[in-house]
């Protein structure tokens, strides 16, 4: 059998059929119904957050988070993350400004914002990659000094805690990405966690093309609701995620047991003060006696599909050229031209993980 670099985790099939039964009986699919408010009322406890609104997917929910702030100007962010977090910005008329990443984890390196800060500069927008958590205090003092807002893409980072907090309760906005592919899923959905209470009402509009009850419209929004069917996956799901993490960790476990200390093999580490949720499992091959696309071909003719995960950058894509200035990031150029992200799931199994291990040492 093929192994894929993700498999979706799904709930046992008559807890979902349960679980949705009464929609036949309301007939009320969408527009924040009683499975709606449910899941964001758990997902505020879970994620220790104290607002979350839902939306139809991630990159939707990252869009009308810049768009709710009422931001213009330039955005700091990296190019190391998938092209979402870039289109995201642009598609607000914001100008993204690429700024490197640290070695060590891939995030945005915070000792280099401060250098790209001009007098439009409006805000930051940090990745955390693979769930490593950004160096979020740093980035916090810098955005109060600036008088900048912060907007986190989380989609790597679903129920990763520091230092005893939350991940949502980072900046002054969290995008979650509920990708049938994460950690937690609603097969397609996304959510936004937030402190600042006066967002709820705003974002609500804006999922719902502007409108302030039937005959009124305030903003120009979009339709970006998430439908009653995906949050009830979501409530399903939400119920198996610690099991879910469990189980990935195992899988995590056993790569770093089988990779670690292998000359040319540098392996994710997590880190300190960190509750992780084992999303992704990156290994950059940098003087390895294979290159790291010819590991992917030797997986491929295995039938085990891994992934170039990031590469190439998003300042890199051709969409983007002469839009805009685009800045020098070698560090994350050299990563992505290294990394490789290795099948990891719930279901992966020990054996499997050491099918993969073999060939790469082999």
């Amino acid at each position: 059998m093929k192994i894929n670099v993700t498999r979706s985790s799904m709930p046992p099939y008559k807890e979902y059929c349960e679980e949705i039964k009464n929609l036949w009986d309301s007939r009320w699919l969408t527009n924040s119904g009683s499975k709606h408010m449910e899941l964001e009322k758990q997902l505020c406890k879970y994620l220790k957050t104290d607002n979350v609104s839902l939306f139809l997917n991630g990159h939707t929910a990252l869009e009308l988070a810049l768009n709710a702030l009422n931001l213009e100007g330039e955005v700091i962010t990296t190019p190391y993350t998938f092209i979402s977090t870039t289109q995201a910005v642009v598609r607000n008329n914001l100008t993204p400004v690429f700024c490197d990443i640290r070695e060590d984890d891939y995030t945005i390196d915070a000792d280099k914002i401060e250098s790209l800060i001009t007098e439009k500069t409006c805000a930051i927008l940090p990745v955390h990659v693979y769930g490593s958590v950004c160096d979020y205090k740093k980035i916090d003092e810098i955005a109060k000094k600036y008088n900048l807002k912060v907007i986190y893409d989380a989609a790597h980072a679903f129920g990763i805690e520091i230092d005893g907090k939350g991940i949502g309760t980072l900046g002054d906005i969290s995008m979650f990405s509920f990708h049938a592919t994460k950690v937690f899923h609603t097969v397609e959905g996304g959510g936004l966690t937030y402190s600042d209470n006066n967002l709820t009402p705003i974002l609500k509009k804006l999922r719902q093309y502007g409108m302030r009850g039937q005959e009124e419209v305030t903003l120009v929004g979009t339709n970006a609701k998430m439908t009653e069917m995906h949050a009830a996956m979501g409530l399903c799901n939400l119920k198996h995620i610690d099991e879910e993490i469990s189980k990935r960790k195992k899988a995590f476990d056993r790569y770093i047991e089988r990779l670690n200390d292998v000359q040319g093999l540098k392996l994710f580490k997590i880190g300190k003060d960190v509750k992780h949720n084992y999303s992704y499992f990156p290994v950059v091959f940098d003087g390895y006696k294979y290159s790291r696309d010819e590991v992917a071909d030797i997986l491929v003719r295995n039938d085990i599909f891994a992934r170039k995960y990031f590469y190439p950058l998003t300042s890199e894509f051709e969409v983007f050229q002469n839009r805009f200035e685009i800045q020098s990031t070698p560090i994350a150029k050299s990563v992505s031209e290294k990394v490789l992200t290795l099948p990891l799931y719930a279901d992966l199994s020990v054996e499997e993980v050491d099918k993969i291990c073999d060939l790469i040492l082999g």
